[in-house]
């Protein structure tokens, strides 16, 4: 997956926004201002930042050694996964919506609703 492909899948999500709180350089992913994705577009080796269930972030970090705690993040919430190839695109795309969806789940039913969202 290329810089173009991960910022284009960001947004393709209902209400996402690209922001730069940090600088130019990198890229903050939100829905109604919470961020769910945060990546530096133009790092070698490609990577994002994605909130995850803490279980799950635990097991993904024990399969996979291209799944990382979140660098500079809370690592129980969040996992940096390196976008070297080592790791199927779909499962990527599938990282991705997760950290989208749990963010959105903890929206107000109003918000859900006005983004679409049916869980």
């Amino acid at each position: 997956m290329t810089a173009e492909e991960l910022r284009a899948l960001c947004l393709s999500f209902r209400g996402s926004e690209e922001t730069f709180p940090f600088g130019f350089e990198t890229s903050v992913f939100k829905v109604v201002g919470k961020m769910f994705a945060l990546s530096r577009l133009s790092g070698e080796p490609l990577s994002v930042s994605l909130k995850c269930e803490p279980q799950l972030a635990q097991e993904l970090r024990a399969m996979h050694p291209a799944i990382t705690g979140g660098y500079h993040l809370n690592k129980r919430h969040w996992n940096t996964v390196a976008l070297d190839g080592s790791l199927p695109d779909q499962m990527i795309r599938e990282l991705v919506e997760d950290s989208y969806d749990l963010v959105v789940s903890s929206l107000s039913r109003a918000r859900r609703r006005g983004l679409g969202w049916s869980g």
